[in-house]
């Protein structure tokens, strides 16, 4: 048992060290930001305070050890969107970790399995990450965010997005953006206790927004995207079929020619 904990230890270090690389490399502060119900662990670049941020999301992390077990810890292996926020060339980048990433139960009393499982896209998940932006704009004096989330953070960012008034643009990555869908092609159990950002797709109606899909993405194929535009009425919403790209990517070696496309109104569809 005590190998078993230090080896598990090591392998958290050791995901962080990772993160902490990424971060170093995109010249991003570690900040963490408490809410009443988690902590989150923050990278930040912020050269041009009061100006809109850009505000990555990362995936689910390493949620699950098997199809069956859960892992005790969600940190993910391959930070995704920390690698797409470390390259966006922008004046403010914010990347925000899951609840329960990288900040453990000792300095996060709330983190219970469920909130990296079932009800990880649970309101209170979602409220609190809302929360964390609020305290976040409050530091930089922004009053505008765009969104960038990638896999089960794009699912996140979908759910921001619909009940934040200060959304200037959403983007996914692979995002996992109808969970009842995704769950019943992977024939896994329904998750009644998360929200499901399809559900909330008209009220995006009017932001501006692309969904970027993997044409090798076997778990998150393209037709969730497809779906999901079909719900906001396609006018602000269009999705991006990338060649070669499974779900993992690997995503960062395309983000730059893939940020110069802007979303906007007026050119929805695929």
């Amino acid at each position: 048992m005590v190998f078993f904990i230090l080896l598990t230890t090591g392998c958290v270090a050791n995901r962080m060290t990772t993160a902490q690389d990424i971060a170093k490399q995109g010249h991003l502060s570690e900040q963490i930001i408490e809410t009443p119900e988690f902590n989150f662990l923050t990278w930040q670049r912020i050269n041009a305070p009061s100006q809109p941020l850009t505000i990555y999301i990362e995936g689910d992390g390493l949620a699950w050890i098997s199809r069956y077990q859960p892992s005790s810890d969600p940190t993910p292996k391959n930070p995704v969107a920390l690698r797409l926020a470390a390259l966006d060339p922008g004046s403010n980048v914010v990347y925000i970790a899951r609840p329960c990433q990288y900040i453990g139960v000792g300095s996060n009393p709330a983190c219970q399995v469920p909130y990296w499982t079932n009800r990880r896209f649970s309101a209170e998940v979602i409220n609190a990450m809302s929360a964390a932006i609020d305290k976040i704009k409050q530091s930089t004096s922004a009053t505008k965010i765009q969104l960038v989330g990638y896999s089960g953070g794009g699912a996140v960012a979908a759910l921001l997005a619909a009940q934040r008034k200060d959304i200037l643009s959403l983007r996914t990555v692979a995002g996992y953006l109808d969970i009842e869908y995704v769950n019943q092609l992977h024939h896994v159990s329904p998750m009644p206790d998360s929200l499901n950002p399809i559900n909330k797709a008209n009220k995006l109606a009017l932001i501006p927004q692309i969904h970027f899909s993997g044409a090798h993405d076997t778990l998150i194929t393209p037709e969730v995207a497809l779906r999901f535009i079909r719900h906001t009425g396609n006018s602000c919403a269009r999705v991006v079929l990338v060649p070669g790209m499974t779900h993992q990517g690997p995503w960062e070696t395309q983000w730059l020619h893939l940020l110069k496309q802007k979303p906007e109104c007026g050119k929805g569809g695929k």
